[in-house]
């Protein structure tokens, strides 16, 4: 029992190899590389037709298994390192995805963080909206937060205060931010957030992942990101390693937002709420001043004579 990796024959592929796994008669991908040691590997399924006749292998590993446990094939080779990984299904955006990972590159993906349960800026009761349109929502079930369903004009979660919005964070697969990048619609989003008092841009992703993305050149990304940083300043674009931190930052991002709202006297003014609380401020202030003045005037010939 062996796993095999051949080169790829087709030139005009994006994915210079085909790995073939000793399973129900032999399956096959596209992949790009011959094992997953920096990072998981995007594997695309094909036919046992594409497997050349007369292959150039590039790399032949004897197994100890190879076996279906589920959404995942486990294969364990029989070598002193570089052992185990496993070749796991999933559905990203409606589709299927196949993903090559070892030990090391799953720790990295999935890094072993253990998150604060404590309440975000010590709010007993914080409910933040979610779009209606988000097809896969955050569910906020491990931070202390409640959510509420309804359209929202941009961004994908939001707080409001006296019923305004106050600040909305817009969440971003890696594939989604190709896409909307590429398409120009990002560039509306942000243009929209801007608008609000507070808004930002969460990825569900590292930096160095977008140079990992298949389908579009990390250049290209990299500059059209940079692009829109500079254009919408006000608008932070924050890269989180795994969907679960970038969940647990929008919380607290929120959180800190509906607070400053909430407090800041020039956020309050801006914002057009507790007017009658300013008003009796003013008003004891401008008292408060005009006892001041006249203490002053009558001070003022003797510092003028000085």
């Amino acid at each position: 029992m062996e796993l095999l990796v051949a080169r790829n024959p087709n030139p005009e592929s994006s994915l210079p190899y085909l790995l073939r796994v000793p399973l129900e008669g032999g399956l096959v991908f596209r992949t790009k590389g011959t094992w997953p040691r920096t990072s998981a590997l995007y594997c695309h399924p094909v036919g046992i037709e594409e497997w050349p006749a007369e292959p150039e292998i590039v790399e032949r590993v004897a197994l100890r298994a190879c076996a279906r446990r589920g959404a995942a094939i486990d294969v364990v080779c029989d070598r002193g390192r570089e052992q185990r990984s496993q070749i796991v299904f999933a559905r990203a955006r409606g589709r299927e995805v196949v993903f090559w990972q070892s030990p090391r590159t799953r720790k990295q993906a999935r890094p072993d963080v253990r998150l604060p349960t404590a309440r975000a800026q010590e709010l007993e009761d914080l409910e933040i909206l979610v779009d209606s349109h988000e097809r896969y929502p955050y569910k906020f079930a491990s931070q202390q937060a409640r959510t509420a369903r309804r359209g929202l004009s941009c961004g994908d979660y939001a707080v409001a205060l006296n019923g305004q919005i106050v600040a909305a964070v817009e969440r971003k697969t890696v594939a989604d931010l190709a896409s909307s990048l590429i398409s120009g619609r990002l560039r509306y989003a942000l243009g929209e957030l801007s608008a609000l008092p507070r808004a930002a841009l969460v990825v569900e992703e590292p930096y160095a992942g977008i140079f990992a993305y298949e389908h579009v050149r990390g250049s290209a990304l990299a500059d059209g990101m940079a692009e829109l940083q500079v254009r919408w300043p006000t608008v932070p674009i924050v890269y989180c390693q795994t969907r679960k931190l970038a969940e647990e930052w929008t919380y607290r991002y929120l959180a800190a937002a509906l607070v400053w709202a909430r407090d800041e006297p020039a956020a309050r003014a801006r914002l057009g709420v507790g007017e009658e609380v300013a008003g009796d401020e003013a008003a004891g202030n401008d008292e408060a001043a005009g006892d001041e003045t006249a203490s002053d005037e009558a001070t003022l010939p003797a510092q003028s004579e000085r």
